[in-house]
């Protein structure tokens, strides 16, 4: 079944100058081996060292990567405390943490998140019901956290991924839902990187190449990359 991805004019209206970066990988094999594991830790470790040049200010909230993101949940309806997923992870950088691998799709993100300052995010094609929008939610939209056993439905004018099952993904890429999230089983994915503005979308250029350099390198199989825009704003897969 054809599936698109589309962003709606509702984001574009908040962000004109946003862009998605979007990477399709089909056929992949996203079970860890365990001959991996050290490869996938140094990934990760290493990014959140380069991440370290983005903390220019003594403050973690002065930084302008986290600045920026914090002005733009400010611009929509957030349940209290959402925070863009890069601030997660370089909040995690910013304590000394260290990052142990989860599967390797989402580690190959989370490092080209770390390294460009930027949020990523996947989803299983193959469980996205339909079309995948980036828009405002009407509210209610059904939505089962990463991790929880209870629906925590969406919020009026939030910022959603969703499709016709209800949220996929809410405030931007806040907070994951268990329907769609990347597992060991998922076969086929989107890689999506978020930006809001141009100098953003010139760290994205080069955080998706390597996106999709590391993944091809890794599961033997050929990305496809996509750019959604004002000027393009659906993708078919």
């Amino acid at each position: 079944m054809t599936k698109k991805i589309i962003i709606d004019k509702e984001f574009l209206e908040l962000f004109p100058n946003g862009a998605i970066y979007l990477l399709e990988l089909n056929n992949i094999d996203n079970r860890i081996k365990e001959e991996n594991i050290k490869y996938f830790n140094t990934l990760i470790n290493n990014s959140a060292s380069l991440s370290k040049k983005y903390f220019t200010e003594e403050i973690f909230s002065d930084n302008e990567v986290i600045k920026i993101w914090r002005e733009a949940f400010s611009k929509f309806k957030t349940k209290k405390g959402a925070r863009s997923s890069i601030e997660a992870l370089l909040k995690r950088t910013n304590q000394g943490r260290v990052f142990n691998s989860i599967n390797p799709l989402v580690d190959i993100y989370n490092s080209i998140s770390l390294e460009f300052a930027l949020p990523c995010g996947g989803e299983d094609i193959d469980n996205i019901d339909g079309n995948m929008h980036l828009g405002k939610a009407k509210g209610g939209e059904s939505f089962l956290p990463l991790g929880e056993t209870k629906d925590s439905p969406a919020l009026p004018e939030e910022i959603i991924y969703y499709d016709n099952s209800g949220a996929i993904c809410r405030s931007l890429n806040w907070r994951e839902a268990q329907r769609t999230m990347l597992t060991p089983e998922t076969k086929n994915a989107i890689i999506v990187i978020e930006t809001i503005n141009e100098e953003q979308q010139e760290r994205a250029e080069y955080a998706i190449s390597k996106l999709s350099k590391l993944s091809e390198d890794y599961f033997k199989v050929e990305g496809k990359i996509f750019k959604l825009t004002k000027e393009n704003t659906e993708v078919v897969l």
